[in-house]
């Protein structure tokens, strides 16, 4: 999410103007099959003819820095590249109380036990080389993005007062700090572990960077829910604030229901005075920042999950937005400051709740798929809004591997990227947790 593709150029001059009807197929990369993976052996995916894969980062495997690696593996990016080393840092989207993992010095809240995990993979030896804590004591961090400086910006999807009692068996615990907020993780060491206050309080989904003047747009999942960004003071420095805003469609205040793919408005931002007051005063509701912007004209969605940018085009997706309630895919253009619906799922059959997104090197959309399937999808959306089925989870144990039985192909998909010479697509199974990077001929 947020790298810059080379062989991207010729893909963006020629994109299309609108997306395509509904349910639209594209060619895609053929029939899917069962394909085993490199690592233990096991038929986790399925891809189509001349593609491979090895997991890695698995759910339990030891962490470098103390403690062991976590479940519910979420959004993730890559953040550094050293010859066929990648540095990846992956979101673990808990609600755990009762301690953190890695270093000390990298907890928030010492109660809570989210955070993020990082990895650092060799792609010419096809295994792990670390795995280490580097952000814990958060709460359920979900995605994020990554920043043009070489940082993970880690979202939590939640708002709780400092002080909120929380439910532990046989403890009577409370949290000693306020959460909802986001937190950058370096590509080097563990994170800081102080919140960013001016991105605000709010159920984050997603953040990204855009490179070209450091605004951060920002996602919020829930019912209703707004889009956001940063316009920092200080480009590359988040702890230096800025003006946090929401998105206004002043024709459009409802951007749920009732549109069609390609319609169009022109936007424009209100200010978010108090990005830090996730709760609101007045009704106690933890939508303390939406209301701000909804006083003001703000435009309301409906579970907004990933973002990414690349040139002047922001898209990012609406989980359950649309008549059909199945998902939608948004556009946004900076430097015209017009919105685009681009795609709406006519049904679950065809594409049923869209999460994470990334940018494939052919310049297609990389759509993750969390809805109640029973079996998860990896969709790839073509520039005319064509859909093919990229991947489908496939991961069936029966005590294969240690402490792991079960059906988990309902688990969604989430944290896509790919390597920046679009050569492997890194992928996270949701659970029981672990993450895969993807060969083939994508382009």
């Amino acid at each position: 999410m947020g790298l810059a593709l080379s062989p991207l150029a010729a893909a963006f001059a020629a994109r299309a103007q609108g997306g395509a009807g509904p349910g639209t197929r594209a060619p895609g990369h053929g029939p899917l099959r069962a394909v085993l993976d490199g690592t233990t052996g096991l038929p986790l995916l399925m891809l189509p003819e001349g593609f491979s894969y090895r997991s890695f980062g698995w759910i339990t495997q030891p962490l470098s820095n103390g403690g062991s690696i976590p479940g519910a593996a979420d959004g993730m990016g890559i953040v550094a590249v050293h010859g066929e080393v990648f540095t990846l840092v992956r979101n673990h989207e808990l609600r755990a109380f009762g301690g953190g993992f890695g270093p000390k010095a990298s907890h928030y809240d010492p109660l809570c036990g989210g955070g993020t995990v990082t990895l650092r993979y060799d792609r010419a030896k096809g295994e792990l080389i670390e795995a280490r804590g580097s952000l814990s004591g958060t709460l359920v961090n979900c995605a994020g993005g990554t920043t043009p400086w070489g940082s993970w910006l880690s979202c939590e999807e939640t708002v709780n007062p400092a002080g909120q009692r929380v439910s532990n068996p046989g403890q009577g615990l409370r949290l000693e700090r306020p959460h909802g907020f986001v937190f950058e993780v370096p590509a080097d060491g563990v994170s800081s572990a102080q919140p960013l206050t001016a991105l605000g309080q709010f159920v984050h989904e997603a953040a990204v960077v855009d490179p070209a003047d450091g605004t951060v747009y920002l996602t919020e999942d829930q019912r209703p829910a707004g889009f956001y960004r940063l316009r920092p003071k200080v480009p590359g420095r988040l702890s230096a604030g800025g003006v946090l805003q929401m998105l206004r469609v002043r024709s459009q205040p409802d951007l749920r229901r009732g549109l069609r793919a390609g319609q169009r408005w022109d936007v424009d931002w209100v200010d978010i005075d108090r990005p830090e007051r996730g709760i609101d005063p007045e009704s106690g509701g933890r939508d303390g920042v939406l209301r701000q912007g909804l006083a003001q004209g703000g435009s309301l969605f409906s579970r907004l999950e990933g973002v990414f940018v690349q040139g002047d085009e922001v898209f990012f997706t609406s989980t359950d937005g649309g008549n059909a309630q199945c998902g939608q895919v948004w556009r946004l253009r900076p430097s015209q400051q017009t919105l685009e619906l681009f795609y709406e799922s006519p049904g679950g059959s065809v594409l049923d709740y869209p999460d994470n997104i990334c940018l494939s090197p052919t310049g297609a959309i990389v759509l993750c798929e969390d809805s109640k399937q029973p079996v998860q999808r990896l969709f790839g959306m073509t520039r005319e809004g064509g859909l093919f089925e990229l991947a489908r989870n496939n991961a069936v144990f029966h005590g294969e591997l240690p402490g792991l039985t079960g059906d988990f192909r309902g688990a969604e998909w989430a944290g896509t990227c790919f390597s920046p010479d679009g050569r492997t697509l890194f992928a996270n199974i949701y659970t029981p947790g672990f993450s895969v990077a993807i060969t083939g001929p994508f382009a």
